[in-house]
């Protein structure tokens, strides 16, 4: 399963590179937002860091004009991915682009059927939010599980998953089983993942086993 940062801080995104856990980037507006530089600039300077998908939300609620802004986003690199909601308007730009051949994510999932209709637009990837469906009492994993079997069972579909609102190493694993092809998180999420008390204990006992016999 590949891993995706979902941030728009440099520093952390050359970090996770380092260590191979950059298979790609997820931004939004609010993390646009609080970096505080313009989307632009952002999305070319994390293109440059990471070779795979780097997505690039659309604000416009329109299909004409979001398919006039993933042409544009088209143009700052060539693993830029336009992150699109799903909805009417949505789904036709997600359709238009992917005819172009630019590459489309749908994000703000939260039913089979949409993913179903996601595929059939076209998306590269799709976007299931595990994490606030888990705030409103449903299970986002089940949501996982679900569309994960319905697109083994559809030859025609490339579509992959993307786990989103991912919050929890617990999340990572679990999405991981459920047939996610990615998991998109926080950088916080990836050193929790690597932490173990066992590891630090294991470490400090071998550091004074090696002073004993230095």
């Amino acid at each position: 399963m590949k891993i995706f940062i979902d941030s728009t801080d440099i520093k952390e995104i050359r970090q996770a590179a380092a260590m191979g856990l950059a298979d790609g980037v997820t931004t939004n507006p609010t993390l646009i937002a609080k970096a505080g530089v313009p989307l632009e600039a952002t999305i070319r300077s994390i293109a440059e860091v990471v070779e795979g998908p780097v997505n690039a939300e659309v604000t416009s609620l329109d299909a004409k004009e979001i398919i006039a802004e993933g042409k544009g986003f088209a143009k700052w690199g060539a693993n830029v991915h336009v992150k699109i909601p799903i909805n009417e308007a949505g789904l036709i730009a997600c359709r238009a682009l992917s005819q172009e051949g630019i590459p489309t994510t749908l994000t703000l999932v939260f039913s089979a059927g949409q993913a179903i209709l996601a595929a059939r637009a076209g998306a590269s990837w799709i976007c299931p939010f595990v994490g606030r469906l888990d705030d409103v009492s449903y299970d986002g994993m089940h949501l996982i599980r679900s569309i994960a079997g319905i697109y083994a069972n559809d030859v025609d579909s490339s579509t992959r998953i993307l786990a989103a609102s991912v919050r929890t190493p617990v999340h990572v694993i679990e999405s991981a089983l459920a047939g996610a092809d990615a998991v998109t998180v926080p950088f916080g999420v990836i050193r929790k993942l690597m932490e173990h008390p066992l590891t630090d204990r294991g470490i400090r006992q071998f550091l004074e086993d090696a002073k004993r016999t230095g």
